[in-house]
């Protein structure tokens, strides 16, 4: 899209720049070089070539300050000899005593009249060269002389400028507006590191992208949570958003394919950078498992910045640090959530002083596992590159998954996050793509009117094995839809098969 609107820009101002530009006609005129004979056949052809040769001699008078000083006085002009004879050119056809006149003016009617005194004055100022007289009769030229020029084609007005030409100008700049478009997209694909699809994960870094979310304006900090019918609550409204609903099961569904030889019960979710969404990724992500009947529980392991009590609006002040302190009891602070009764919430408690020391304590270790005997467990850890706490976490959960923010978050970013949880002992699980423009560069139609769903689009399947992409045997949307719904139906009557 930015290329076509770079170009389309290059010829509308390219459009607009000849309604700035001065009109330039033009009108031609021509006369013959002619010599006075005594008729025979060698004084004809003697006199012919000396008629062309004189004709290649007149061009410069042509263009004289006396010619144009002539016309000056015919036409009335206030302009200067030097300035009128500008806009004169005078040319010779070789090998013919034919002269030719072009005139240049603001309009069709002054370049005809220009063109017509020209001839007129240059036949003058010939005749004054030829020391001749020259006899006017009404309204023609009769000059009486051995070599003289015959005016033989008058000007005709011209309905259309020369100058500027808006078609071709038109052309030119949308081919410079071309040109820099591509110029800016390969200066941008070199300089702009930005993280915009889906692709540039998967071929850069080799991990599977399981889930990309698109950008919905409904989403607030009041309102974080997508209901699985897609609802939004924005006020006193319910805003309608389908297709983030549905973008929410399909990270849902894919969550079956990591590593399934062993499911991950202890899922660590992060971002590189703040503000990534990785808070409200989490909290959509435990709705969609709860209403296919997991048992989930939430955890906010950001003792720094919680959101989780806020997101789910329970009550907050205690959670994590009550336990890690042994003020509290499990049962005391963990918070149902839902009419399931299925999505538990343990708050992060009061903010302590030392969060790393906190979370990478024994007991910490201890209390997730305990909640995953019986549900899986969701970390709202701290984003990786400002602070070391979800490292901390995901080495002690069975892995995490990074969130990154399309159009923000940069390849540099992630690949420092990456490496965070590499070296702390943690494995990657895959990436959320979040925020992706539903229109636009980098855009994925998500509507169900947009001709986003094809009962006959390939859809390939995929194992993911530490974070990575193995692909199976192409299926079609119709039977990968079939198979989600056998493994939703399994999920129901076992919640250990959701993952």
């Amino acid at each position: 899209m930015t290329v076509v609107a770079i170009t389309l820009l290059g010829a509308a101002a390219a459009f607009g720049w000849t309604f700035t530009q001065t009109r330039v006609y033009t009108a031609n005129s021509s006369g013959i070089v002619t010599l006075m004979s005594d008729g025979s056949i060698g004084d004809t052809v003697a006199s012919d070539a000396l008629a062309k040769s004189k004709a290649t001699t007149y061009v410069a008078v042509g263009e004289s300050r006396a010619v144009a000083q002539l016309v000056i006085t015919a036409l009335g002009l206030t302009a200067s000899p030097e300035t009128v004879a500008g806009e004169i050119t005078v040319t010779n056809i070789k090998d013919t005593p034919t002269i030719n006149v072009t005139a240049r003016a603001s309009s069709g009617i002054e370049a005809k009249k220009l063109a017509d005194a020209w001839i007129v004055g240059l036949t003058t100022q010939i005749a004054t060269l030829e020391n001749k007289a020259v006899t006017q009769q009404a309204g023609n030229t009769v000059v009486a002389a051995v070599t003289f020029l015959e005016p033989v084609e008058s000007a005709v007005a011209p309905t259309q400028p020369i100058f500027p030409n808006v078609r071709l100008s038109v052309i030119i700049g949308a081919l410079i507006g071309l040109v820099l478009a591509i110029v800016y997209a390969m200066v941008r694909n070199v300089l702009d590191r930005r993280i915009r699809t889906a692709a540039t994960i998967q071929q850069q870094f080799k991990l599977a992208v399981i889930g990309v979310l698109p950008k919905d304006a409904a989403l607030t900090d009041e309102n974080r949570i997508v209901s699985e019918t897609g609802g939004i609550h924005a006020g006193s409204v319910t805003v309608q958003s389908r297709p983030l609903a549905e973008a929410f099961r399909e990270l849902r569904t894919n969550m079956r394919f990591m590593r399934v030889d062993s499911p991950p019960r202890i899922i660590v979710i992060s971002s590189p950078s703040p503000n990534d969404g990785k808070s409200t990724v989490t909290a959509n992500l435990a709705v969609a498992l709860s209403a296919a009947g997991q048992k989930v529980v939430v955890v906010d392991g950001d003792l720094r910045k919680p959101m989780v009590a806020s997101t789910f609006n329970v009550v907050g002040g205690v959670g994590v640090t009550d336990l890690l302190i042994g003020s509290a009891e499990l049962d005391d602070v963990l918070q149902p959530w839902g009419e399931r009764g299925n999505l538990r919430v343990l708050g992060a408690g009061s903010i302590p002083p030392n969060p790393s020391e906190l979370l990478g304590s024994h007991g910490m270790t201890t209390l997730l596992r305990e909640l995953a005997l019986d549900a899986i467990v969701l970390v709202d850890a701290p984003p990786l590159l400002p602070v070391t706490d979800a490292a901390i976490l995901a080495a002690i959960s069975d892995g995490a998954i990074i969130v990154v923010s399309a159009g923000r978050t940069t390849t540099d970013e992630l690949e420092r996050a990456l490496a965070g949880i590499s070296m702390g002992g943690g494995r990657t699980l895959g990436v959320v793509l979040n925020r992706v423009p539903t229109k636009g560069a980098g855009g994925r139609g998500y509507g169900y009117y947009h001709g986003s769903y094809s009962e006959d689009a390939p859809v390939v399947g995929a194992l993911i094995a530490n974070g990575r992409l193995t692909p199976t045997i192409p299926v079609t949307a119709a039977e990968s839809a079939d198979s989600t719904a056998r493994a939703e139906s399994t999920e129901l009557k076992d919640p250990t098969a959701a993952l």
